[in-house]
């Protein structure tokens, strides 16, 4: 009970709250929205999916690298003032409170909704009828039974490699002659390329039937002659955290050392085990002591529950069901850009800069200026850095067209983003090939900057049209995430990018921007200058103020920068989605700071950085959170709103963000989240009113 309090104790006091924990905190805020009673089922239902993904990253990065640090005697000590195997812990213990809850949500939440929303998920085969066990046979011993492979261990046989994230069955068995009882522990993998469902669509009901019950009535197919003493579902999640090595030549070994390190992520250790209750005993023993773990790395599933929630999607997506997710309104044109797609795109950016707000307006204008450029006889080049693509991207197909059309086209495609490595090099192989000059990656740092350039010959002269954004160049998640990105031909934005693409490609290293602010260079010393002005203003009586709306609050030094100027009177109010690792209202600490979550329809993914400046705002945009990898370890860039129409749009943005009472939690000194009450007031839904903006609300807008 002393450790319990000491380790109580160092988090409270800790005037900075620990990273992992913060995230902890934002992924209940995602639960909630499976639990929000005006939500319809399938839209619960896809944000329980969303957490279990959530928690499955979190597993494979954030456990996975406190992993790192314990399996090689690396010291580490978390913002919380814990060192990493107590930190280890408390971690594990509220992933599992997390787990519980996750589990209720489904089994007493969700699943009673399912027969009067016209589905269900049978486990029991019994309750089918006897034609649809005759179709579930059919089925197992055509597709399933061909794919599955009992793998034995025992003095014969090597502990097989078990998939990350796969649905695995532990089978102990035994000899019938063997009177000793020597159990054998065999296992039997899921096929990972069949639907977690088989699915009966009937007139007015549609039965899903999990493949692991398919599986579990069969499997005695598998072990013929033997007696089968336990039949075991469980499934792993493995260590996928790792880093490159540092490197000063990008050739193409380069792209094998991505490619052998992905591997790692298939046999990395095992940081977590999920298995449905009433497991043997015997055979957990077994796996617990093969990957070095214990049982705070174990995680029950009630009988009635399902492993791995991620499977949900297929409910979510059925053809049935599409409808019964409510619709997103279309998006409107920008502000600025009432005429859009019944104007030349080269030449509405001439006369002025166009802020796009997504999924509120559609990405379509950039798409529109890229395939244009892509055809245009004047174009001469196109620059663009790519980080996460579509699927079926246009954008890599208007790169392939400028290509073929003799363009000068340089992509720097960033292999070490995660998860997307592997459709990286693909498509970055695909645009090498048709001539396109790709970089992969510059040296050890990955870059997440979103930048777009276009050098197009207009007459005499060269016009140069940019493009820099919070968000990715990807056509789908731009109907999901909200981003800002800015369109323009002002010469200043023009040389500042076109420097920085001279950094990425070449060998480059520009003494000053006019515009933009980037890291590795001196992103924190700058946005530190900035919040240090504002104190100074505040000490010396004149207006301050400073509004930020970011994804992740992290870097101790901003945080402490921070902290500075709300004890000299700066009014302080930040928009952080996920990780805040700064303790807002403490007594003589950070009392003028206020921190809101927002969380809803969309994923909140902007970045805008606002300060008073004695009411002449500086207002930057781009694609940095303050973490401590944005500015050591990324290439990032914020660009300075320098447009009068574009300051007043981030303003708004940020006065609509203060002024939502919908999808708004207020942080705590102790660092839970309460939903805002939002009283007597008028609802206010960012998700709903950003659709409505017109110019005139943005001529009256004011922040501080």
């Amino acid at each position: 009970m002393l450790v319990k309090d000491r380790v109580s104790s160092s988090i409270a006091t800790s005037d900075f709250i620990s990273r992992d924990l913060s995230w902890m905190k934002f992924n209940y805020r995602v639960l909630d929205q499976a639990k929000k009673p005006s939500r319809k089922i399938f839209e619960k239902l896809k944000f329980l999916a969303i957490t279990s993904s959530n928690l499955d990253e979190f597993f494979m990065i954030r456990i996975g690298s406190l992993y790192n640090y314990i399996d090689y005697g690396k010291e580490r000590v978390d913002y919380s003032g814990l060192r990493e195997k107590p930190f280890r812990k408390k971690l594990l213990q509220e992933t599992q409170q997390f787990f519980q809850e996750q589990n209720r949500c489904y089994t007493e939440d969700l699943l009673p909704q399912f027969g009067k929303n016209h589905f269900s998920i049978v486990k029991d085969l019994t309750q089918l009828s006897e034609k649809q066990r005759k179709l579930l046979e059919e089925y197992f011993n055509l597709t399933i039974y061909p794919m599955l492979t009992p793998m034995t261990y025992d003095s014969y046989h090597a502990f097989p490699t078990l998939m990350n994230r796969l649905l695995v069955f532990g089978v102990v068995t035994r000899e019938p002659e063997d009177k000793k009882d020597n159990k054998k522990l065999s296992f039997v993998q899921i096929p990972q390329n069949l639907p977690r469902f088989y699915e009966f669509d009937e007139e007015d009901h549609v039965t899903f039937v999990p493949i692991e019950e398919m599986v579990r009535a069969y499997i005695h197919r598998l072990f013929r002659n033997i007696n089968i003493q336990s039949v075991n579902l469980f499934r792993i999640t493995r260590n996928g955290d790792f880093t490159l090595d540092e490197s000063d030549d990008l050739e193409s070994s380069f792209v094998e050392e991505v490619r052998r390190k992905l591997k790692t992520r298939k046999t990395g250790r095992v940081v977590r085990i999920e298995a449905e209750s009433g497991y043997s005993s015997w055979m957990m023993r077994k796996l617990i002591n093969r990957w070095n773990i214990d049982k705070d790395n174990l995680f029950e599933v009630d009988p009635n529950g399902l492993l791995d929630f991620t499977s949900l999607w297929q409910i979510v997506k059925h053809h049935d069901f599409r409808n019964r997710i409510p619709k997103t309104p279309p998006p409107v044109p920008p502000v600025t850009y009432p005429e859009m797609g019944n104007e030349n795109i080269f030449e509405v950016l001439k006369h002025r800069d166009i802020l796009l707000h997504h999924p509120y307006n559609d990405i379509e204008p950039l798409l529109d200026l890229i395939e244009k450029s892509a055809e245009d006889p004047d174009v001469l080049a196109i620059k663009l850095t790519i980080y996460r693509l579509a699927s079926e991207s246009r954008i890599t197909a208007a790169l392939l067209k400028a290509a073929e059309n003799g363009k000068h086209v340089s992509v720097l495609f960033e292999l070490k983003a995660r998860f997307d490595e592997e459709n990286n090099m693909r498509e970055a192989q695909r645009l090498q090939k048709a001539g396109c000059f790709v970089i992969y990656g510059v040296s050890s740092i990955k870059t997440h900057t979103k930048l777009l350039l276009v050098v197009r010959k207009d007459g005499k002269k060269v016009t140069r049209y940019v493009h820099m954004s919070s968000g990715n160049y990807n056509e789908q998640t731009a109907k999901l995430y909200t981003d800002l990105g800015l369109l323009s031909t002002n010469e200043v934005y023009a040389h500042d990018v076109s420097e920085f693409f001279n950094v990425i490609t070449g060998h480059s290293s520009p003494t000053d921007y006019q515009y933009l602010i980037t890291a590795p260079r001196d992103m924190r010393e700058q946005l530190i200058l900035l919040i240090r002005h504002e104190a100074e203003n505040a000490k010396k009586g004149l207006s301050s103020g400073i509004a930020i709306k970011i994804n992740s609050l992290e870097d101790r030094e901003v945080i402490s920068e921070l902290y500075t100027a709300s004890q000299m009177g700066v009014p302080i109010q930040l928009i952080v989605r996920g990780i805040c690792c700064l303790r807002p209202g403490r007594p003589e600490l950070s009392e003028n700071i206020t921190v809101r979550s927002i969380v809803g329809d969309f994923l909140e993914h902007s970045r805008i950085y606002y300060f008073h400046n004695n009411d002449e705002p500086k207002i930057y945009s781009g694609s940095a959170d303050v973490m401590v990898r944005s500015f050591d370890r990324r290439l990032e860039s914020l660009f300075l709103a320098a447009d009068l129409t574009v300051k007043k749009q981030a303003m708004n943005i940020l006065s609509y963000n203060l002024r939502d009472n919908m999808n708004t939690y207020l942080m705590q000194e102790d660092g839970s989240y309460q939903l805002i009450d939002r009283g007597e007031s008028s609802p206010f839904d960012i998700h709903k009113e950003f659709f409505r903006v017109t110019l005139d609300e943005l001529k009256k807008v004011k922040l501080f």
